[in-house]
């Protein structure tokens, strides 16, 4: 099954935490975790509709500049989500600097902050100077922060000594489009088909009708037909997929819990692997995971495919290590 979400680490096992996913049919991603994104190009970072931080320390939180950057001037908004006390701290980002010459820009920043059960909201406008407007505190209902008809983002509190938010991206439903029948029927593939699976997503009727436009020969041709005959006969729909995105914790019965609830039947799981077994004390002593551990998170939440990062830089000649110790508690091989 073809996959949905086009995702990759936006850096190397050593690297900064950023994990970006593309979602090819609504022409937009995500980002999860703002480490060093200089990497990604100015067309890449234009497409990020949201951002999901897990925590503001440095590594997880200095892209944050330069994604505002690149967006500055664009007729865009950007969502972002965090954990308590997010807010204050994209606020005293922006203060950081002088926004007098800002006369047309249209950027709005609406930044959201996790609790327990609800989420504080404020919106940061670049005509406003950035200035902060607190809006109405939307509630929290069993930890999903996005619901939208292609996909739902759900998060978790956990302990990294300070509140760090592991992520589950997951489709609401999967379609796929059979090439066959579309040739059978002389429809070609085109930026129609993606109306067609918004409509599906959002229920609509069966006789709405859907338009395919294209050209053949120089000619424009066009034909509708019923959203009902294209979904019976060249739509295959299956279960939705799920990514599962785990960083900055303490392994502990109430982690392992929470992050086994969250990442249950992922497809694929990005988890931290900051020390090796041989570590497990130092690991714990700075609230991070082993590859060991990651692996066994995987294994109990029993994720398709398990894919390790931010190994810590005490460890570059032995990444190898680290690898195998992940393979071994997951049982299966690692997902490159």
């Amino acid at each position: 099954m073809a996959s949905s979400f086009h995702a990759f680490l936006v850096n190397d096992l050593f690297g900064d935490p950023a994990l970006y996913v593309s979602l090819p049919w609504e022409r937009r991603a995500l980002l999860f975790d703002l480490g060093d994104v200089n990497s990604l190009s100015a067309g890449r970072l234009l497409k990020i509709t949201d951002v999901f931080v897990s925590h503001t320390h440095v590594d997880h939180f200095v892209g944050f500049d330069y994604l505002l950057r690149v967006l500055l001037g664009r007729p865009k908004g950007l969502k972002m989500y965090g954990p308590p006390g997010f807010i204050d701290r994209v606020e005293g980002k922006l203060r950081g600097y002088t926004w007098n010459l800002v006369e047309g820009y249209t950027l709005v920043l609406e930044v959201h902050e996790v609790h327990p059960d609800r989420m504080l909201r404020a919106r940061f406008a670049c005509p406003d100077g950035f200035a902060r407007r607190d809006d109405p505190t939307p509630c929290l209902c069993d930890g999903v922060i996005v619901e939208e008809p292609q996909f739902r983002v759900r998060t978790s509190l956990l302990d990294h000594r300070i509140p760090s938010l592991g992520f589950a991206l997951e489709e609401t439903v999967h379609l796929n489009v059979d090439k066959d029948r579309l040739d059978n029927l002389g429809l070609p593939v085109g930026p129609w088909l993606m109306d067609l699976k918004r409509a599906i997503r959002a229920g609509a009727p069966g006789e709405q009708p859907i338009r395919v436009v294209w050209s053949e020969q120089g000619r424009r041709r066009e034909r509708a037909l019923a959203l009902e005959d294209l979904r019976r006969d060249v739509v295959r729909i299956s279960p939705g997929q799920k990514l599962a995105y785990v960083t900055d914790v303490v392994y502990s019965p109430e982690n392992t819990d929470k992050i086994t609830k969250l990442a249950w039947g992922a497809d694929i799981f990005y988890c931290e692997a900051a020390y090796p077994n041989r570590d497990c004390e130092r690991a714990a002593a700075r609230f991070h995971l082993t590859a060991g551990q990651a692996g066994r998170l995987a294994a109990e939440a029993q994720a398709r495919r398990l894919s390790v990062f931010h190994f810590s830089p005490k460890y570059r000649d032995c990444p190898g290590e680290l690898l195998d110790e992940a393979m071994a508690a997951f049982g299966r091989r690692l997902s490159a």
